[in-house]
This record gives structure tokens, C-alpha cells and sequence, in this order.
């Protein structure tokens, strides 16, 4: 079952990159704008063709600096809404933290953090933690203080002690939100990694990125952002199977039923 779902979003997806295609070849031959402006689909994909071996390379240090983004950003979600669980104290003071990660223009703090960090891997994945960090905070310790009442009273109906209600109460009952932050978070992952990339970096496609767009080479631009794209796509599928056995107990609405 799980299978045949992915593979009816993966054709639903191509199916929809293919219209996509087909609009904007229809706007190139209509109104006819030069290749620097906007090259047709055929040139992207000629330049992606031509520059696929430098291009992969550049994919895999982007896609290193985002899952280690995801995994670190996970990580320190899951700690920070943990602890804010269990010391309701500390909410006072996290909780403007997790406010001020996610009001800060990521625009604004990539120039410090290519200065504190250096222009290697270390400044895109910290880049990609602070994006992911709050997502993963925030719905997961929205479902740990939103557990149902019954299931509270049964936990101390078995006198369970804090640890135990906490870990076989309380996190179970969270599991949708954490599962929901994740994959908003694997959405946008690559973001941080790809800005940290144009304030400061030898390699990755935000790089390239920016060195085409020097160089006026809009279809090497366009042929880097077909691969950012493929790789976000493949991220949030990748998320989704990972994540489906957390919350298996809570299946998916059908949303194709009528309201009666």
C-alpha cells in the first residue's frame, strides 16, 4: 500500500513537471525572449547534460550540509521541547528563543555566521539548523502539552512516575505534531544550506548558482534549480516513509468521502 502511494505521487508529480514544461516552452516560442533571459526547456536541459558531472558534485555537497542540517536541527527540536516538558519552567526563557530563530531573516545572520563559522561546511549546516530547529520545537512541544486529558488519568491511574508519563504517555500521544514538524522542516531545509551558499562558499549549487548568474548562463542557472528542486521533492518523500511508522496508529482522513 505504502508503496503504491509513493509511486502515484511520484507519477502525479512528473505528470505535473511535464504540464509545466509544456507552459513554459508555449511562453518561450510566444513571446519569444532572449536565451539569457529565459532559455527553454531544451537548452536546460542541454546544460544540464553538458554539466551533469560538475553539477552532481556540487548536488552532493548541498544535499551533505541539508541532511546534516535536518538531522542536527531534529535533534535540538526534539531536546528543546523535551526540556521545556519537563521543566515548565524553562518555557519562560526558551520559548522567546524559538520566537527570535524563526523572526531573524536568515538573510540577516548568514553574513555572521560565514564570519564566525568560515566559508566551509560548518556555517550551511548551522544556516540549515537554525531554519529546521523551530518547525521541529514548536510542534513538538505543542503536542506535549496537548495530551488528552484520558490518557493523563490513566497514567495516574497506574501511578505511573513522571519519566514513565512522559515517555509512554505523553511523547506517543505528541508523535503526529513531531512527525508534522519534521516534514514542514525537510521542506525547508534546503533553504538555509542554498543561502549560505550565496553569502559565502567555494562549491555546492547555490554557488553555482551565483557563478552562472556572473557569468549570465541562465540555463546552467535554471538546470541548478531543477536538481535543488528534484532534491527537495526526494527529501519530503524520503521524510514521509521514515516518518509513516511513528504515527501508523493514526492513519491518514480519506478526504475523498462526502460529508453525510
Amino acid at each position: 500500500m505504502a508503496a503504491n502511494t509513493i509511486l502515484r505521487k511520484v507519477l502525479l508529480g512528473a505528470a505535473i513537471a511535464a504540464a509545466l514544461c509544456l507552459f513554459w516552452q508555449g511562453l518561450v516560442i510566444v513571446f519569444a525572449p532572449p536565451p539569457y533571459i529565459l532559455p527553454g526547456p531544451g537548452r536546460v536541459l542541454t546544460a544540464l547534460t553538458e554539466n551533469w558531472p560538475y553539477l552532481l558534485e556540487n548536488a552532493g555537497i548541498t544535499a551533505l550540509e541539508i541532511g546534516l542540517g535536518l538531522l542536527a536541527g531534529t535533534g535540538l527540536g526534539v531536546a528543546t521541547a523535551l526540556s521545556m516538558a519537563v521543566f515548565p519552567a524553562l518555557t519562560r526563557v526558551m520559548l522567546p528563543v524559538l520566537v527570535v530563530t524563526q523572526a531573524l531573516p536568515v538573510f540577516a545572520i548568514a553574513p555572521l555566521l560565514v564570519l564566525w563559522f568560515g566559508y566551509g561546511l560548518a556555517s550551511k549546516v548551522v544556516m540549515a539548523t537554525l531554519i529546521i530547529y523551530f518547525p521541529v520545537a514548536s510542534a513538538f512541544f505543542d503536542g506535549l502539552r496537548r495530551t488528552d486529558r484520558g490518557l493523563l488519568d490513566l497514567a495516574d491511574l497506574y501511578r505511573a512516575a513522571p519519566v514513565q508519563r512522559l515517555l509512554h504517555f505523553r511523547v506517543p500521544a505528541a508523535l503526529p505534531g513531531l512527525v508534522s514538524g519534521i516534514r514542514v522542516a525537510a521542506a525547508v531545509a534546503p533553504i538555509g544550506a542554498v543561502v549560505g551558499e550565496w553569502v559565502g562558499s567555494s562549491a555546492g549549487l547555490g554557488y553555482v548558482m551565483l557563478h552562472a548568474n556572473a557569468r549570465i548562463q541562465t540555463d546552467v542557472m535554471f538546470a541548478a534549480l531543477f536538481l535543488l528542486a528534484a532534491m527537495a521533492v526526494a527529501l519530503r518523500l524520503i521524510i514521509e516513509a521514515l516518518t509513516r511508522d511513528l504515527i501508523s496508529w493514526m492513519p491518514e482522513t480519506n478526504q475523498n468521502r462526502t460529508l453525510q
